[in-house]
């Protein structure tokens, strides 16, 4: 791409942008955190003491009762509370503050109409509700298998193990039931084999299959009159028969019964449905998801699409869970985490990172479009984002796979490695942080600054792109790099033979040049992006 093409792309501003984070539930806590050196994790009592630090967010939803008692029945604010999962409220959280930085811009997402999109992903989904959901129906079918295979509701149980194996019974060979649960002496083999006889009997109850046709009866009443009308009164009845059933024979509940519907209304796509629905958006709106590189991946459709002419608008972003023990939990079996208790910091001793979540989102609009408005851009001017796969190890980056992004995002960019006067990196603490330098320094002059901020925030699967850029653009918009918890003599000495010029634990000048981000993701997904900043009058500078 040539710069004669590059000045005939549209180019796009961040009018808006909300954050929530570990000790900071808003932009301006967030901000004022980052002017310290200081770490914002803590230590992670999922499995009760243990050797991990992880950043929890900071967040009450309570905060934006108002708003959303403005504009919606009070019912609303209920709804979301008692349905939704942590990454969509958070996410809520983010966007809600993400349209008070331009007042007006909230109407105008809504008059846009298709014009108006929303690209929300999330890395890891909604993991607390579908642990809590799972656990629940893993007690519910165990109820109702102890249920079903005692002997008293299940006559072929009770004439097998009375001896009588006539073929009236269904049982005149069972050459294939479990062992006798009392055979095992072992807690562990006991309780497993428990599990395994109940289940193996409860499908030979004849009651089990009495009590489901007698289900099936009450299920097989459909709609009469007026839908909607009759649709509300068919499930009314077929409730109040369910519950004359259940305990008529003395049931548990079923554990289709026990999985929660809040499982569906916690899918990967719901934070973006969920903005869609609340900022009324009527425009293109999914879940991108690509692991550590959603946010630029998020970013880079959006530019696409605001430069075809689809959107004038695009409210782009990520939300991630709190660290959860099956997160802590994967993460260390992958061996990726730090577990000693101590902060791990990125391109230092490379002992792992630190789970974190929370969310970020901004408003991405056609610049022209929003300045002919009165609406101001924000922080930088994003160029250019470059997008490419390793298609190599799930978790090991290559060299081939980020160098692709990196370039593809100065072509992009209409730019040259040359100008950069800031990168920030993924480094996530874990020997991939001195192939990342490497990297970066084939194509970075030596005098460029680098930071890398895990150490400070953790790692949000899919949101720790967001953060980072966030800081960057902060950094530009307030006039000062700000520090980040690595001390000099830290400095992994290997890292420090290919470069030296890092973000340390005190704010730095910022320098001449553009900024360049890179991300990688886990299954070898990359996302770079080069930005510029803003002169004082809101147009493009160096």
């Amino acid at each position: 791409m040539t710069n004669s093409d590059q000045r005939t792309r549209r180019r796009v501003g961040v009018f808006g942008w909300g954050v929530v984070a570990p000790r900071s539930p808003d932009i301006a806590s967030f901000l004022k955190n980052l002017q310290s050196s200081e770490s914002w994790l803590t230590p992670f009592d999922g499995f009760g003491p243990c050797n991990y630090l992880v950043g929890k967010p900071e967040f009450d939803f309570e905060d934006y009762h108002p708003w959303l008692d403005e504009r919606f029945p009070p019912s609303r604010y209920h709804q979301l509370t008692s349905k939704m999962g942590q990454p969509t409220l958070y996410a809520i959280g983010s966007f809600i503050q993400s349209l008070t930085q331009n007042p007006g811009i909230e109407k105008d997402l809504q008059d846009l109409g298709e014009q108006a999109h929303v690209y929300v992903g999330t890395g890891l989904g909604d993991l607390p509700s579908i642990a809590e959901i799972a656990i629940g129906y893993d007690k519910a079918q165990r109820k109702w298998n102890r249920f079903w295979a005692h002997p008293e509701r299940n006559r072929t149980l009770a004439a097998f193990l009375a001896g009588d194996t006539r073929a009236e019974h269904g049982i005149s060979e069972h050459s294939d039931s479990p062992p006798d649960p009392q055979e095992f002496t072992d807690e562990d083999d006991h309780e497993e084999a428990v599990q395994a006889w109940n289940d193996y009997w409860m499908r030979l109850s004849p009651q089990l299959g009495e009590y489901l046709a007698e289900l099936r009866e009450i299920e097989s009443d459909d709609v009469s009159g007026d839908v909607e009308s009759g649709k509300a009164a068919l499930l009314r009845r077929k409730m109040t028969k369910i519950a004359e059933l259940r305990s008529q024979w003395g049931v548990p509940t079923e554990p289709w019964s026990s999985v929660s519907a809040n499982l569906l209304w916690n899918i990967h796509s719901t934070p973006a449905a969920q903005i869609s629905m609340l900022g009324r958006i009527t425009g293109s709106t999914f879940a991108p998801v690509a692991a550590c590189s959603t946010f630029g991946f998020t970013l880079r459709l959006a530019m696409d699409a605001i430069d075809r002419g689809d959107a004038k608008a695009v409210v782009i972003g990520a939300a991630d869970p709190a660290p959860h023990p099956l997160t802590v939990g994967t993460f260390s079996s992958a061996r990726v985490l730090a577990s000693d208790g101590r902060l791990s910091k990125p391109l230092t001793g490379l002992r792992g990172t630190h789970a974190s979540g929370g969310s970020c989102i901004w408003i991405l609009g056609d610049l022209e479009y929003f300045q002919a408005k009165g609406y101001r851009p924000l922080g930088l001017e994003p160029l250019g984002v470059g997008v490419s796969s390793d298609a190599g190890h799930i978790i090991t980056p290559s060299s081939a796979g980020p160098l692709s992004a990196i370039d593809q995002a100065f072509t992009r960019a209409g730019a040259t490695p040359e100008q950069v006067g800031t990168w920030d990196l993924h480094a996530t603490a874990t020997p991939g942080d001195y192939l990342e330098v490497e990297n970066a320094r084939k194509v970075l002059p030596a005098e460029t600054i680098i930071s890398a901020r895990k150490g400070t925030f953790g790692h949000g699967m899919g949101v720790s792109g967001g953060w980072e850029l966030l800081a960057q653009y902060l950094a530009y918009e307030h006039g000062s790099i700000h520090p980040t918890s690595l001390e000099n003599s830290e400095l992994n000495p290997e890292i420090a033979k290919v470069h030296y010029n890092f973000v340390e634990n005190e704010a730095m000048p910022l320098p001449e040049g553009l900024a360049g981000k890179l991300s990688m993701g886990v299954g070898g997904l990359n996302a770079c992006v080069i930005s510029r900043r803003w002169d004082k009058s809101g147009n493009a500078g160096s």
